[in-house]
């Protein structure tokens, strides 16, 4: 990608001429004429210097780099200036300008300026990368496996996490996507970044919009203020779009334009943004079946498709359970020396996990909680852990009989499982029984393992 260039003076002549000169050398430029217009074009769009004039109309010099710090801090600044001092020299430094030239000066002046300005900004690049990596190593610390399925999982996520390449992640819930997308993001050149995670299946459908793409005060009903988009607040970091086939095929359409485009309208703009991030989708269902049923656009799917990267079931990852084991013990022990007998650490081995780690997580920080001693056995095995196996592995249209006296829990499952198979296991139509909302509906039944592939699963 070539470099992008600013170009600010009130000079049309010599704009024409500079902005002439720079496109020769294969710079890509876009000139304005005053100080005002230069920081639209910052506040729209991302470049890799700015070069401008001191004494420009509206806004100048000294004004615009102090505002364009403010819009983007990693731009390299040079200023040009017929009226030197020496002044004004220290007072653009002290602001961070890069470079300060005085006219008239040479071709070769101008482009020695430049070249300093572009090699500094690129060797604080690297220094951020750098720095980036021994972070995001230390992240990595954290995720972690022995089994073949990681190996290979994590050997994808070193290859491609350095990369701009947009990143779709599959397998069940609770298998760790997120994780593995934080682990790509801090891997990656945008690791000083923002990190913005949006699960689309817990928004609700006529706020997901807004939420994604922002929007601009009076657009509709309670749009008191100008709002940004999750896009917007990624910018320079990586946009996490979990559960991505929740989304509806409007929206679908509205995601592919600003993927294809790299821009984004919030609702009620009258202009476009320009967009700088990494893209990550993540989902537990079976896209390619969601295309061939007409739920997903196709061409969605390959513009997200890009590298695809399966996360393992925790099933699959038996001989990584002693360790995510020993692991989640030293998170929730707070310091106590808490010993897991061999004899439990078989039954955990042999668990068939259908809520995969978070799973395990959740029952080993329970157990803590609730031990006798600092010796964890069988025995601390919760009332319900054997029940929530047969539960929770049989075929959710196949529902097992229950007693009389359920807990809580069993009876909201059951009530949620009624309601799906009274529906054809349609979830709008299931919610709407239940009188909850959708999404609600959504996150209730990724609680209880309640999923079903059927063409009626709008």
């Amino acid at each position: 990608m070539a470099t992008r260039i600013l170009l600010a003076d009130d000079d049309a002549a010599l704009l024409r001429v500079i902005q002439f000169k720079l496109k020769q050398r294969g710079y890509d430029v876009t000139a304005v004429s005053d100080g005002e217009q230069a920081l639209q074009a910052l506040k729209d769009s991302r470049y890799d210097l700015l070069l401008s004039d001191m004494r420009m109309p509206k806004l100048d010099g000294l004004e615009l780099l102090e505002e364009a710090r403010q819009v983007q801090p990693d731009l390299e600044i040079i200023l040009i200036t017929a009226y030197a001092t020496v002044s004004q020299a220290v007072e653009a430094v002290k602001l961070g300008a890069f470079d300060y030239l005085t006219k008239p000066f040479e071709d070769g002046q101008l482009f020695v300026a430049i070249d300093k300005a572009l090699k500094f900004r690129q060797l604080q690049d690297e220094n951020r990368y750098l720095r980036g990596q021994l972070s995001g190593r230390q992240y990595l610390d954290g995720i972690v496996g022995v089994s073949k399925p990681f190996k290979q999982m994590m050997a994808m996520v070193e290859k491609i996490a350095p990369t701009e390449a947009t990143v779709l992640l599959t397998g069940p819930s609770g298998t760790g996507k997120e994780v593995i997308a934080r682990a790509i993001h801090h891997r990656s050149h945008r690791s000083e970044g923002a990190f913005i995670a949006v699960n689309c299946a817990a928004i609700p459908r006529d706020l997901i919009e807004s939420e994604l793409f922002g929007h601009v005060k009076g657009a509709f009903t309670g749009a008191v203020k100008d709002k940004k988009g999750k896009f917007e607040l990624a910018e320079g970091g990586t946009l996490l779009l979990d559960e991505i086939g929740e989304l509806g095929i409007d929206l679908q359409a509205k995601l592919l334009r600003v993927i294809q485009e790299r821009t984004v309208e919030p609702i009620g703009a009258e202009r476009k943004h320009d967009i700088d991030i990494r893209l990550i989708a993540a989902t537990n269902s079976d896209l390619r079946k969601q295309v061939a049923l007409g739920k997903f656009r196709e061409d969605l799917f390959y513009r997200l498709n890009v590298i695809p990267i399966h996360v393992p079931p925790l099933a699959q990852r038996r001989d990584d359970i002693p360790i995510l084991t020993r692991k989640f013990l030293e998170r929730f022990s707070e310091g106590a020396e808490i010993i897991l007998a061999d004899e439990l650490m078989q039954v955990l081995v042999d668990h068939p996990w259908p809520g995969n780690i978070r799973e395990l997580e959740n029952l080993i920080e329970r157990m803590v909680i609730l031990r006798r001693s600092d010796r964890l056995t069988t025995a601390d095995l919760p009332a319900d852990f054997t029940s929530v196996v047969s539960e929770e592995t049989a075929a959710p249209s196949s529902p097992q009989p229950t007693s009389d006296h359920l807990t809580f829990h069993e009876a909201e499952k059951k009530l949620i499982l009624d309601a799906l198979t009274k529906s054809g296991w349609n979830r709008s139509k299931a919610a709407k029984d239940l009188n909850i909302p959708r999404h609600v509906l959504i996150y209730r039944m990724k609680k209880y393992g309640l999923f079903y592939d059927s063409p009626t699963t709008e």
